[in-house]
């Protein structure tokens, strides 16, 4: 295969660039999560996120989730599954990827396995991709039956329609670059040479090539040179507001213990986190729930304003767990490590962040290394400084691996746990 240049980079002529749909170029799960709800009402909504819990954890399998959830939208027409889908946003600088890649020569391919196939195709026509692929529906005078079908839904589904796409095109896996955030695109990474993950879940993280966090477009000098540019990046506005709450958040141990005790502290961080779930699920109905709304559009990145934003409430049970399952001491110690060691660890890790850790390119050895300084100073006004040091590196190593749980739940029940064990 002959080589051209195009911009000054040097391109194989015809590489394929495969995107994933959902989490990286919509919002994650915001159309069979959010958007249909407005058809399926409240408990069709309650249904669907118990439907998709139980997938995440294992339960289902997710050809059974979606059979199930797309059986809930039997009788809609499909003027009307196009309307709830129009009203989705891109993602931050998508348009500019694509008009990039399509200047540049690429051919890209759009691969879904939660969206129909003509609402991937319509997407496929605004970002003038080459391919779309996604869940064929049935449809029976217009409107729908429930049933879905087609190769994608197979275990290796997305791996048989990149194959099919590479033999069309007289394509190799030299020739195929994938960009994708979660696991159900693991099938895929065999056929391409370059796999890179955007906002990645566990799997993807230690499975992909480079990680990209919040800018998609720093996906471009991946795609084009092979070549992650590692930066100084100024700490904006809305890493400032969520890192003062976060590292604010070191105090209430203090609440507690001058003022109003763990039960009463632990109930107010319940209800406000009740609320905040209420305010998000209004948020992205185009409601504004009072102040809390507002804290969020400022604390969220470019990434997380169209998607449901649940860090703030992994944190809180994080804080919450401390407080109700360890003894005060140990309980405020982990709540230290958890609030200046991760928040330290992200200030200190976007600032001066070069060396990324091989298990997980999405975290650098710089940011944890001064997380678990601050975390080891905080723990010490609560527990002698062994154990600080200890539960301090604990908390720090579950904060740089990739793991299934989410690291504001992982760091203090880790460095709890430990904290416990130790004479």
């Amino acid at each position: 295969m002959t080589n051209e240049k195009v911009d000054g980079h040097e391109l194989t002529r015809k590489q394929l660039v495969v995107f994933d749909v959902e989490g990286v170029l919509i919002p994650k799960r915001r159309y069979l999560l959010f958007e249909t709800a407005k058809k399926i009402g409240f408990w069709g909504f309650i249904r669907t996120l118990v439907i998709g819990m139980l997938y995440e954890i294992g339960l289902v399998s997710l050809e059974s989730s979606l059979r199930r959830i797309f059986m809930m939208l039997q009788g809609l027409t499909v003027d009307e599954i196009l309307q709830l889908y129009k009203d989705i946003p891109l993602m931050p600088n998508v348009k500019e990827v694509f008009e990039k890649l399509n200047e540049s020569g690429y051919k890209t391919a759009l691969i879904s396995l939660g969206l129909p196939e003509l609402l991937v195709e319509d997407l496929a026509t605004r970002l003038d991709a080459d391919y779309a692929f996604g869940l064929e529906l049935e449809i029976s005078n217009g409107h729908l039956t429930g049933a879905i079908r087609g190769d994608i839904l197979k275990p290796e589904g997305k791996a048989i329609v990149l194959k099919r796409i590479l033999e069309k095109d007289s394509l190799s896996p030299q020739d195929c670059v994938v960009v994708a955030d979660d696991r159900n695109n693991l099938p895929m990474f065999p056929l391409c040479r370059l796999r890179i993950g955007y906002n990645p879940d566990f799997s993807l993280s230690r499975k992909s090539d480079f990680v990209v966090k919040d800018d998609f477009s720093e996906v471009i000098p991946i795609i084009m040179d092979n070549n992650f540019r590692v930066s100084r990046q100024a700490i904006s506005r809305s890493d400032s507001i969520r890192e003062t709450i976060h590292i604010g958040s070191f105090f209430l141990p203090f609440v507690c213990v001058y003022l109003f005790g763990n039960s009463l502290v632990s109930s107010l961080i319940l209800l406000l986190t009740l609320l905040y779930i209420i305010s998000e699920v209004a948020r992205l109905q185009g409601i504004n729930f009072p102040i809390i709304s507002t804290i969020t559009w400022r604390a969220a990145n470019r990434s997380e304003f169209y998607e449901f934003a649940a860090a703030p409430i992994f944190f809180a049970l994080g804080i919450l767990s401390s407080l109700v399952l360890f003894p005060a001491p140990i309980g405020y110690a982990s709540i230290a490590i958890l609030t200046l060691g991760d928040g330290f660890a992200t200030i200190f890790g976007k600032r001066f962040g070069r060396v990324h850790f091989p298990f997980n390119k999405g975290k650098n050895v710089e940011g944890s290394f001064f997380g678990f300084l601050a975390a080891s100073i905080g723990a010490m006004l609560f527990v002698d400084p062994v154990k600080a040091f200890l539960g301090a590196a604990v908390g720090m190593l579950m904060e740089s691996l990739p793991l299934p749980i989410n690291d504001n739940l992982a760091i203090p029940l880790a460095s709890g746990l430990v904290l416990m064990m130790l004479p």
